[in-house]
């Protein structure tokens, strides 16, 4: 007999990602309108909320015993479920290594421990390997993460954390350990002047990154990633999730990128 929730809902993408890599996903009842991750889920599951609404009334018909979410933006959806009788679990992590706990508290909760536990190694090995190839890079990179353009956000810690893996250096440390994007808003478009970016790395959660937008702007035309035309786009699907993904797929786009550059740089 299968222990642990059974009919979950998930209000993000990570744990529908994490419970399809577990082989649980049949516990899934509900998912995310964003989820793209695993494309089948998409097909198999109903999707019943957005990132800051839900659609609570098609989430109860679904019998829940347990609903899944992420960060104090989503308090309120959780808040009116919890009234309802829902166990809600939101998780707040921020970082490389509180991904790799997620995976394996989440595991434990379907009674995955075992599978999540190694299903978490193989992702921090993955992750160990891109650092070694990039320890043997002649020169680090500075990076600007962009996560959005109106106003201009910097990338969070884990992606931060993400492009120290890679080989690079972020150029807003100080801000990626902020938590909410309004405390990552640069206020001074100069500032990413002044820290002289090699690689800018654009993500703009929900649309496509223009390079030639970020090149057009004022002053920003002697950044060195401008000069060089060294601006790239990592798609948001595979970086600004807090889950599998991000240490998969999106830490690899980071590190091609990482790699050409400095393949250019030391020709």
């Amino acid at each position: 007999m299968k222990r642990g929730p059974q009919r979950i809902v998930c209000l993000t993408e990570e744990p529908t990602e994490t419970l399809y890599a577990l082989g649980e996903q049949d516990r899934i009842v509900g998912i995310s309108g964003f989820t793209v991750r695993p494309s089948i889920a998409r097909k198999e599951k109903p999707k019943v909320s957005a990132f800051t609404s839900a659609k609570i009334g098609e989430i109860l018909k679904l019998r829940p015993d347990f609903v899944v979410g992420f960060s104090d933006i989503q308090a309120e959806i959780a808040g009116e479920l919890i009234r309802h009788g829902v166990e809600v679990w939101i998780s707040n992590h921020r970082s490389v290594d509180g991904i790799l706990d997620y995976i394996r508290r989440l595991g434990a909760l379907v009674g995955a421990g075992a599978r999540a536990d190694a299903y978490a190694d193989q992702l921090q090995r993955g992750l160990d390997d891109i650092a070694r190839e990039a320890a043997a890079l002649s020169r680090r990179p500075k990076v600007y993460f962009e996560e959005w353009d109106e106003p201009l956000i910097s990338g969070i810690q884990w992606v931060a954390e993400l492009v120290r893996i890679a080989g690079g250096d972020d150029v807003f440390p100080e801000r990626a350990a902020e938590s909410l994007a309004k405390q990552r808003i640069l206020e001074d478009p100069d500032e990413v002047v002044r820290r002289a970016p090699d690689i800018i790395l654009g993500s703009w959660c929900g649309k496509k990154f223009r390079p030639e937008k970020v090149a057009a702007r004022p002053g920003w035309g002697v950044i060195p990633a401008v000069r060089d035309g060294e601006l790239h786009e990592i798609k948001s699907p595979i970086i600004l999730q807090p889950g599998p993904a991000a240490l998969s797929d999106g830490v690899r786009e980071m590190a091609k990128v990482i790699r050409a550059w400095a393949a250019r740089v030391d020709r």
